[in-house]
């Protein structure tokens, strides 16, 4: 009888356990959305710094926004494999944010664990379509003997882009992206993008001039991922003046970034999208002090941002 009383208090004590873990929130790091540095360079071919491209990770999905040079090699580095990308968004179509995507829609359609067997979804400006068409077109010899040759999955190939306009652009499992025009004239439309998951928020700004639109969307948000463009970083490898100027039109000074981020008051902001590569702490964060005063960072590649409770950096580790 007393073992008989024992084994149904046990029995008890396992059902109150389990019952309690059935209401235990999700863990605090499946409500993070966590962001990783790809790549925050610009056209110039440097080994520290690869063509613009980040990667942004929430409600179990992994998102690709914008593939500049090396971005399925730092991919790599960080262990994610391109099968498991659930779609990439594009900011604009100047050549240093789209040039990796053939290299990353091909070669990891063919390699991985396995390769990629499912459409692959790109959501980006006008153009984006005529974009991916004329790419499937260009790669057509390689698709076909792949297919033939490889016993490569045919869906893995298949691109489904699509072109987007300012609003909510996706949204699944708690995830939303919104896109919102940016000001990189003469390129339009350009976006920016904000992401939302779990009450925690990041905006990336692609490229842009100060933009009134992106402050409105920026606003209170937990990381802000800017570019910037300084003057010094081109007068030190002898581009003319002129050409430095036109430059510099169509990005954000260091000044105007701090104006942005004091007007936004985001929780974090970081630089990435560097012009030029050769841009160091000196060159755009005292600038940036003139006018604002709180939490920033200087990007650099493969840096991980955790956005929780905290935002919290995590920077590469030395070679």
């Amino acid at each position: 009888m007393a073992t008989s009383k024992r084994s149904a208090f046990c029995l008890s004590c396992i059902t109150l356990f389990a019952s309690l873990l059935a209401i235990v929130p999700v863990s605090a790091q499946a409500q993070e959305i966590k962001v990783t540095l790809l790549g925050t360079g610009c056209p110039p071919p440097v080994m520290d710094r690869f063509g613009p491209s980040i990667l942004v990770e929430a409600g179990g999905q992994k998102f690709i926004f914008d593939a500049g040079r090396g971005a399925l090699q730092r991919l790599t580095q960080v262990n994610v494999f391109w099968h498991d990308i659930n779609g990439v968004f594009l900011t604009h179509l100047h050549s240093d944010h789209v040039v990796g995507f053939p290299d990353l829609w091909l070669t990891g359609w063919l390699f991985g664990r396995p390769g990629r067997d499912r459409p692959l979804e790109v959501w980006g400006p006008r153009g984006t379509v005529r974009m991916m068409s004329f790419l499937e077109q260009a790669f057509e010899y390689d698709i076909r003997i792949r297919l033939y040759d490889d016993r490569a999955a045919p869906d893995g190939v298949v691109i489904l882009a699509k072109d987007i306009s300012e609003g909510l652009v996706y949204e699944n499992n708690g995830v939303k992206i919104t896109a919102f025009e940016v000001d990189h004239t003469p390129v339009k439309p350009a976006f920016g993008y904000r992401i939302d998951y779990s009450g925690r928020s990041v905006v990336l700004s692609g490229d842009t001039r100060l933009s009134e639109n992106l402050i409105r969307h920026a606003q209170n948000v937990d990381l802000l991922i800017h570019e910037v463009a300084s003057l010094e970083t081109f007068q030190r490898i002898g581009i003319p003046p002129e050409r430095t100027a036109s430059i510099i039109a169509h990005h954000t000074t260091p000044e105007q970034a701090g104006e942005v981020f004091g007007r936004t008051k985001p929780k974090l902001a970081v630089y990435s999208h560097l012009a030029m590569p050769n841009a160091t702490e000196q060159d755009v964060i005292p600038p940036t002090r003139k006018t604002y005063s709180g939490p920033l960072e200087l990007g650099e590649d493969l840096m991980v941002i955790e956005v929780g409770e905290k935002v919290e950096v995590r920077r590469p580790a030395k070679p």
